[in-house]
């Protein structure tokens, strides 16, 4: 029985993705935010179960990948598919409305691509190469939903989130080394960009609420070309 149950989990994540899906498409990006937040919350106890159990397998590997594609690739996909669908073009671009919107998905097949990349990389043990698609989908949601009035004042939104895109989409299966909030002690030494991180993260969620979590996660992919590029010279 107990097998059984970090597949189950994994499900649970792959539900809340579709429900997810739901809410955007119909226009609801608080509650498809919502819903990818929770599959996340599923996708961390997956694998923790698994081991905890010891009763990790092929199988689970592959489902927990199926999940993530849909909770953190198609979903925050269809948020972007919606938003581009409701904004106003400027006149330059109008008669591309009708077609704009489906450049959204391009998102979901590279979260897709970073997945299958990730399951045979042996180099992430510790930390990403390329931004995570959980971390991508949070950035997504929280920038939809926190700065949806932001967005609506300009015409040239469409424009800016259309290059957002298509530079998420490279970061996903780029070859940036991104640090990951493992710790193998809780001392300052050897720990010092993680506390950085996570102190910085604490104030934006404090000052800027649910857009926080989007600048959190630009703050991320700063921070780590920053040690990227320091650790090469």
């Amino acid at each position: 029985m107990k097998r059984h149950i970090p597949n189950t989990i994994t499900c649970c994540n792959l539900i809340s993705g579709c429900i997810a899906i739901t809410f955007a498409l119909f226009g609801n990006l608080p509650m498809a935010l919502l819903w990818i937040v929770a599959g996340a919350v599923f996708d961390f106890f997956d694998g923790m179960t698994a081991r905890l159990l010891g009763v990790s397998s092929p199988i689970g590997k592959e489902l927990d990948s199926l999940a993530d594609v849909v909770t953190f690739g198609v979903a925050p996909s269809a948020m972007v598919f919606y938003e581009l669908g409701v904004l106003d073009y400027p006149s330059q671009i109008e008669s591309l409305r009708p077609a704009l919107p489906y450049f959204a998905f391009i998102m979901a097949a590279f979260s897709a691509l970073r997945l299958a990349k990730f399951n045979l990389d042996e180099r992430q043990a510790m930390g990403f190469i390329g931004l995570p698609t959980p971390a991508n989908a949070l950035f997504w949601g929280s920038l939809l939903v926190g700065s949806s009035r932001m967005l609506e004042q300009s015409q040239w939104s469409v424009v800016v989130l259309l290059l957002m895109l298509l530079v998420s989409s490279y970061l996903l299966v780029s070859e940036i080394p991104m640090f990951a909030l493992k710790f193998k002690n809780w001392g300052w030494r050897g720990n010092e960009v993680k506390y950085i991180f996570l102190i910085i993260a604490a104030l934006m969620l404090i000052l800027f609420r649910v857009s926080g979590f989007a600048l959190i996660i630009a703050w991320y992919v700063v921070l780590s070309l920053f040690t990227t590029r320091k650790s090469v010279e």
